[in-house]
């Protein structure tokens, strides 16, 4: 297996440290529009080397993994990357992995009612040709999506005769020193997907809701404690449905009242905008200035403190015929993180999954071919997979 990995920001250098513990792969190119990242993140391994990349362009990637003779193109950037390198991988013959799916565009006259273009529909349109040429794009495999479309997975397979919601529940308890505001992850894609109307799968069809809708507290295991969690778009509603039976699949984020707040104030301000405005003469996206102006989430792991946690709360009829309510988690200490790989929780709890994923497709463990969700896979070989990488994932019992 030979790897392009696409970005060196916080998700892809902490892949890179992830995969170097392993030995699945013969070789990982690690290509970004900053040459010095990638070169941070490619060395002490000689099985990794370092490559400039524009990710905007698709002729750019395909032209790279052909040079590097590419067998997997793993893509560790922002979503509005996502179809250049998904078609770039294709033309050069790749399989091809991401952890965000092709954007959506909000319905034009009732955004929070109906869906208009909805997160993957790029990607699920060209699906019979990536069959057909019997290659393989596994998408949303980080961890949300990712990890909680396993878990799906397992629960359908393994815990529940039916289900009737899968609901993807994330939420932390961490602080930054020194910061008032810093979000643990891309302020980007934090925006994309906390002010698009969010998707709700209920009985047979997907709708869309108001963004922070239907609040609900959820209390997190492992000291985290109880948070509340609102409406946000994501793609695990959009992959779980078309694998895994359900009469409901949600996703609610921990967000917390005050970044609610800060997100609606850029909404308000148009700065969540990621169409150009002159200013000074010069051209620039509002949401590229924000993310500017604020810390870079790869380097915040020392200031951080506390935990992360991805799960699935999954209600229903056990396989006993009785009423069930279990929640699937995976919980990181950032503390654990930054001693044991260097690179802070949210990332490194992002980057793991994919790499796990990786190791199974080259071992055969997983294959397919078409565009696929993890869903499509055997949930056991991961989960087992994950624990050897000493990062062991729960299972919580719920009243019902």
């Amino acid at each position: 297996m030979r790897i392009l990995l696409v970005g060196a920001g916080g998700v892809g250098a902490a892949f890179a440290a992830i995969a170097r513990r392993r030995d699945f792969f013969e070789a990982v190119v690690v290509a970004d529009h900053d040459l010095d990242s990638a070169e941070r993140a490619a060395a002490d391994d000689e099985r990794f080397v370092a490559a400039r990349v524009d990710a905007s362009s698709a002729p750019a990637v395909t032209a790279l993994c052909r040079e590097h003779s590419i067998t997997h193109v793993m893509n560790a950037v922002d979503p509005r990357f996502v179809m250049p390198i998904f078609e770039g991988a294709r033309a050069a013959g790749a399989d091809y992995l991401d952890m965000a799916m092709s954007l959506s565009r909000p319905h034009p006259e009732a955004p929070y009612e109906k869906c208009g273009v909805k997160l993957g529909d790029e990607q699920f349109a060209v699906a019979e040709q990536w069959e057909a040429e019997g290659r393989l794009a596994l998408v949303g495999i980080g961890v949300e999506p990712g990890l909680s479309d396993v878990f799906a997975r397992y629960a359908a397979d393994h815990l529940f005769a039916e289900i009737d919601e899968l609901g993807t529940r994330d939420g932390a308890n961490l602080t930054v020193e020194g910061y008032d505001f810093a979000p643990s992850f891309s302020i980007w894609t934090t925006i994309e997907e906390c002010l698009n109307p969010p998707v709700i799968w209920e009985d047979g069809e997907w709708r869309t809701t108001a963004p922070f809708s239907e609040p609900e507290v959820f209390d997190f295991p492992e000291g985290i404690g109880p948070v509340e969690c609102v409406n946000v778009e994501h793609e695990e509603v959009l992959l779980m449905p078309r694998w895994v039976d359900c009469r409901r699949a949600t996703f609610k984020y921990g967000l917390g009242n005050e970044f609610i707040e800060v997100l609606k104030t850029l909404h308000r301000l148009g700065l969540d905008r990621t169409d150009k405005v002159t200013v000074g003469g010069v051209e620039v996206s509002p949401r590229d200035v924000v993310a500017a102006c604020l810390p870079n989430p790869a380097e915040l792991g020392p200031l951080m403190r506390g935990k992360t946690c991805a799960g699935l709360w999954v209600t229903g009829t056990g396989k006993d015929g009785e009423p069930r309510s279990t929640y699937l988690y995976h919980v990181v200490d950032n503390e654990w993180s930054m001693q044991e790989y260097g690179h802070q929780c949210v990332v490194w709890q992002t980057a793991v999954n994919p790499v796990v994923a990786l190791e199974l497709l080259a071992t055969g463990v997983w294959s397919g071919a078409g565009v696929l969700g993890p869903e499509a896979f055997d949930a056991v070989p991961f989960l087992d997979l994950l624990t050897a990488y000493g990062s062991p994932w729960g299972q919580q019992e719920l009243a019902p």
